[in-house]
């Protein structure tokens, strides 16, 4: 009998759905659903670092793309054996007793504090910084030195910290707290007992600093030094975590109803979309893998015993299974990739809207042409004109701290710059420093794990700027020195999840075996150029000497 599992990936701006065939990896249908209310700005406020998301628009998502690939498909819901949820993390939220959203509460439904606090929120910055004074006591050391050695304002205890610190209705309101992929997961099974519930591993080891050596989370001691409410949520959260490999639950009967599904169907313990990805990438050791969207994951696995005694500083941490189970999970990344291409476009887009859009020259109709036409191309040929531009000292230097600055070593104080403007600077000067600036961020990352010793013999490029601009892949391979490989399949988070379903379904015995069954093929491949690459040294060199002069000066003078 044909077997089929569901991967869903949660991203930024929408979720995927997709239907495969398990004897073969055929993806035999994709849904996706963009968020309604996130799409209208709702909830958020760019200029104070806030962005939050409804977890009604994921619910949303969830019943319109599980419908839409079981009616495409033409498969029926019974032979569907199992679903995983991969979500963007730490993207943590408030819930009831019973493990439900506060956001979908009466008296909360309007309220930012209430909702998903998503991984691109900046607003716990002053806790991050007070998580970090308070690890570098001797005492505290070792509660951080498997995210990296740096707490980020990006992550768990920060953001919850920032919420009961500002929102006491909030905090009063609030039983427990839950990732992302946590609640989509446990929304859907049946037995819904928060202390049974079976946590992610992945969320809680790289973001809550979970670890199996101090019993788990930290102790409420060094937690009430943070905010003296979070020794009591300590009580209210968990001690075990699970690799996705692992059965969460069974899908409920309200859900098996609502779906089209049945109630045989597993549910598998929840994880990350990047670590996803790299499982759907087919991630080996020694192998970089670069899920690129709004910001970047750079995901590696290792053996347990080369990682014993070893731990890489400034990256987001180091976790058994947190990948590939019996491996140890690395993650670092860019908080803004894609990001800085979308703000210099909505740079450029400005006099476009505010004055070409909205004038009575054009008609309705030819206006919105130009729109689609613009929207459409305008990437394209930035990047084209900027290939055109030598690599030379007379293009701009520019730093891709647009969002601040993940890893190495995270700062999410700091803020982007760009220098070497002249008169002759154009566009696609700076367009091309600004693609240059993400590569050399990029750089940092893999010169951090080869200094800590943790070898790179290859580079695996996912998403959809890694299959759709050529230019930017060439620019990292040159300035990486290395070989890129780019993933076919724009899904590669969502096969990863349908890998871990297969799994927890008892189709496949083991990650490993199900990714090389279902896991993406490989389009194309970059190589360094040799001349350019010794052009870049010099760009890379420039690149630091910027950073470090606004790293260390810049507050001084603001």
């Amino acid at each position: 009998m044909k077997q089929y599992v569901i991967g869903l990936d949660y991203g930024t701006d929408s979720v995927r759905a997709i239907l495969i065939d398990t004897d073969n990896g055929k993806v035999l249908a994709s849904s996706t659903y963009y968020y309604s209310r996130w799409g209208l700005g709702k909830f958020c406020a760019p200029q104070e670092n806030r962005f939050r998301q409804h977890p009604q628009d994921h619910i949303d998502g969830l019943q319109h793309t599980i419908k839409a690939v079981l009616s495409s498909s033409k498969v029926p819901g019974d032979m569907v054996k199992g679903i995983a949820i991969v979500t963007t993390g730490s993207s943590p939220l408030p819930v009831t007793k019973h493990g439900e959203a506060l956001a979908l509460q009466p008296g909360f439904e309007y309220n930012p504090n209430a909702m998903v606090i998503l991984w691109k929120d900046h607003t716990a910055i002053k806790e991050a910084k007070k998580i970090n004074e308070l690890t570098q006591k001797k005492e505290n050391l070792e509660y951080t030195k498997f995210e990296g050695g740096i707490y980020s304002s990006e992550w768990f205890w920060a953001k919850i910290a920032h919420i009961y610190t500002v929102d006491e209705k909030v905090k009063e309101g609030t039983f427990t707290w839950m990732e992302h992929c946590d609640y989509l997961t446990f929304l859907l099974i049946e037995e819904r007992n928060l202390e049974r519930f079976k946590r992610s591993r992945c969320a809680a080891g790289h973001k809550a600093m979970w670890h199996e050596s101090w019993d788990g989370l930290p102790p409420k001691e060094f937690l009430n030094q943070i905010q003296p409410d979070l020794g009591i949520l300590r009580d209210r959260l968990y001690t075990e975590t699970y690799t996705s490999d692992q059965v969460a639950g069974y899908l409920s009967k309200k859900w098996a109803k609502t779906l089209g599904l049945t109630t045989d169907c597993v549910v598998a313990v929840g994880s990350f979309d990047a670590h996803a990805g790299a499982v759907g990438a087919k991630i080996d050791e020694h192998t970089l893998v670069r899920v690129m969207g709004t910001s970047t994951c750079d995901i590696m696995v290792a053996q347990k015993e080369s990682m014993r005694n070893k731990t890489v500083r400034g990256i987001c941490g180091q976790v058994d299974g947190s990948v590939v189970p019996g491996m140890i999970g690395l993650e670092a990344g860019q908080s803004a990739f894609g990001d800085v291409l979308a703000w210099f476009k909505s740079v450029l887009k400005w006099p476009l809207e505010n004055h070409v859009f909205k004038s009575g020259i054009l008609s309705y109709e030819q206006r919105e042409k130009l729109r689609a036409k613009w929207e459409d191309n305008i990437l394209d040929e930035l990047s084209r004109a900027a290939s055109e531009v030598p690599v030379n000292a007379s293009v701009p230097i520019a730093l891709d701290w647009i969002n601040g600055r993940r890893s190495p070593d995270a700062n999410q104080e700091l803020k982007s710059a760009i220098i070497n403007l002249s008169l002759g600077t154009k566009t696609p000067h700076i367009f091309r420093a600004l693609i240059e600036s993400i590569c050399f961020g990029a750089k940092q990352i893999v010169d951090r794990f080869v200094e800590e010793g943790v070898a790179i013999d290859s580079v695996i490029g996912i998403g959809g700027v890694a299959r759709k601009s050529p230019f930017i892949m060439q620019c990292l391979a040159n300035v990486l020195n290395m070989p890129i490989r780019i993933a076919a399949s724009d899904e590669a988070p969502a096969l990863g999840a349908a890998v871990y379903a297969s799994v927890a379904a008892g189709i496949f015995p083991d990650v490993i075996t199900a990714s090389k069954q279902l896991g993406s093929d490989f389009e194309m491949e970059y190589f360094p150029e040799p001349e350019k690459v010794v052009l870049y040294t010099e760009g890379l060199y420039r690149y630091k000497r910027l950073g470090s002069f606004i790293e260390n000066n810049l507050k001084k003078t603001t």
